[in-house]
């Protein structure tokens, strides 16, 4: 039987860029965003795929980076919350949050942002009910969900003016 290697040595493509990382082959995405790339804005939540707060895109995909080992994720695209903004401008997803309301204790919103991305990504024209749809396996226990909606809603028409 063959031993297994204390440490991995992959490289990512985290936000558009390559970031090499070395970690135990035993960690999930999350650890190694949180603990190897010092990403701490995805948010470790219920650990077992229930809360969403750890929600990242992997090649386009929400996925949840708590089930999800870093081992599988060479050669993925990742995108982090630390990706959404350009600079000092936000993301049309992080000012609508902002100007909505769509935040309280925050906990929750790097999930959410990037759940709604992947979402906005696919289709500008979404319904409430489609955005409710979508960040279903989203859990918030400050907001009442009606400002994340709101929010995204928000979002998708400033960025379907954009487009124009």
């Amino acid at each position: 039987m063959a031993a297994v290697p204390d440490r991995v040595h992959l490289t990512y493509l985290v936000n558009g860029e390559e970031s090499p990382v070395s970690f135990a082959p035993y960690k999930t995405l999350l650890e190694v965003l949180r603990e190897d790339l010092n990403l701490t804005g995805t948010k470790h939540g219920c650990e077992l795929g229930e809360c969403g707060a750890c929600a990242v895109l992997i090649d386009g995909e929400p996925q949840l980076s708590c089930l999800v080992l870093g081992l599988e994720c060479e050669g993925k695209r990742i995108d982090t919350v630390e990706g959404l903004a350009r600079g000092t401008e936000l993301h049309p997803l992080q000012a609508a949050f902002a100007d909505c309301g769509g935040s309280q204790c925050g906990y929750c919103t790097p999930g959410m942002l990037m759940t709604a991305k992947a979402l906005l990504d696919r289709d500008l024209n979404v319904t409430r009910e489609q955005i409710k749809e979508a960040i279903s396996g989203n859990l918030c226990r400050c907001t009442g969900y009606q400002q994340i909606v709101d929010a995204i809603e928000s979002a998708a028409a400033e960025m379907r003016g954009a487009r124009k």
